[in-house]
């Protein structure tokens, strides 16, 4: 039996969408069906996973396929229900009938996307789950049909609230979406750049049409050293796409995956973005080739404070190797608190030091305490001896009230 040359077309089309898609997004292909699925099905999806790994990228994607009536909005707890189902129309109101103009909001779309869905108040969720699951928007008196045909979210997690039990049970399909870096690393980088300098391209042209001027325009301001205009910054932008990254991507690979086998928390989005920093790196020294020196920035681009030390370390281990600069060496404990010793002998009250002299030492005091702070593991007696000294020079302040 035959299922017709339209119905034919149309699986030929989503199968087309998906492999397109497939080879836009890195280890995706999993979400891309159920996605495409959820649209046949006229079912809502939810793709839960952290930060940063193309939820949000791949349904808009994926809607742009689909020539339907789209809407999407990020939701925040601070979110009003107008910036979602439309405003109050007034005219109505004057003449006693309260209605909201639903046109070009969610209630009028047939393909919906909401980022952070959970995030929503009450007031909105409990309006969707009616929406959801009857395809109706209840619009003051009336109940109009919605033309809904599929709502995707994007989450972290699903709260545990009971009071969202409902609202999390109107979406059939779920999908635990995971960090493809430590499994498609070499991927994920070569296709990330590509959207990479793509979206950073898109950027600078659209700022430069907000300004007026010609994105392709590549004529030459006035010179004036030690200023930087906009128009110049932009088109410095655009350059990074032409820096030479092959020479480092072994190296970068190398140290990514190192730092990801140390348990490292790094999303997609940051790994992939972190090429954009070696670019600048290099081309900031005026070199059309990435060096591996220009991995310094990978030492700034941690999640988790706590791995910040172990971030930090593997970079300038691996910029060094190659002649890089070297990095802060970590002054001993017993060195931090002779400077505090130093700091703090003059400033006793026997001695009668001035108010800003005072202060002047609280200020060199409080570096090194951050000092201290900054080279775990923290020697504690060294800690408390410190505060001691912080604590003795801050009551001489009581002198001058």
């Amino acid at each position: 039996m035959s299922w017709g040359q339209d119905s034919v077309d149309t699986i030929r089309d989503l199968e087309y969408v998906r492999r397109r898609l497939d080879g836009e997004f890195v280890g995706r292909d999993r979400a891309v069906r159920l996605l495409q699925l959820a649209v046949v099905c006229r079912e809502h999806a939810l793709l839960l996973g952290p930060t940063g790994t193309a939820k949000s990228e791949l349904i808009s994607a994926l809607a742009r396929h689909i020539e339907a009536r789209r809407f999407s909005y990020l939701l925040t707890r601070f979110t009003e229900p107008s910036e979602i189902f439309g405003a109050l129309d007034f005219e109505q109101f004057r003449q006693g009938t309260y209605q909201v103009r639903t046109e070009g909001m969610l209630p009028s779309a047939e393909l919906v996307f909401l980022d952070e869905v959970f995030q929503g108040s009450s007031a909105i969720l409990n309006t969707l789950l009616t929406l959801l699951n009857e395809r109706r928007y209840h619009n003051g008196a009336r109940a109009e049909d919605a033309p809904l045909i599929s709502l995707l979210g994007a989450t972290n997690d699903i709260p545990d609230d009971p009071g969202l039990t409902a609202f999390s049970d109107r979406f059939l399909i779920r999908l635990q979406v995971e960090p493809v870096g430590g499994t498609d690393l070499e991927r994920l980088l070569q296709v990330g750049w590509e959207h990479e300098t793509r979206r950073f391209t898109n950027a600078v042209q659209a700022a430069e049409r907000a300004r007026g001027t010609d994105p392709s325009a590549r004529t030459r301001t006035e010179h004036t050293s030690g200023t930087v205009t906009v128009e110049r910054l932009g088109r410095l932008t655009l350059r990074l796409k032409d820096v030479d990254l092959d020479p480092v991507l072994g190296e970068h690979r190398e140290l990514v995956r190192q730092l990801l086998i140390q348990g490292v928390r790094l999303s997609d989005r940051r790994l992939v973005r972190s090429l954009k920093l070696v670019a600048g790196a290099a081309l900031l020294r005026e070199s059309r080739t990435a060096a591996p020196v220009d991995l310094w920035p990978l030492a700034h681009i941690w999640t988790d404070p706590a791995d910040r030390t172990t971030v930090e370390e593997a970079v300038q281990a691996v910029v060094e190797k190659h002649g890089g600069e070297p990095g802060r060496r970590r002054r001993p404990d017993h060195e931090i608190l002779l400077d505090a010793r130093e700091v703090g002998a003059p400033l006793t009250a026997a001695r009668q030091p001035s108010e800003w002299s005072v202060v002047e030492g609280l200020h060199k005091l409080a570096d090194l305490s951050r000092e201290l702070r900054e080279q775990p593991p923290v020697n504690t007696q060294t800690e408390a001896e410190l505060s001691r000294i912080i604590a003795e020079v801050n009551a001489l302040l009581d002198q001058f009230e």
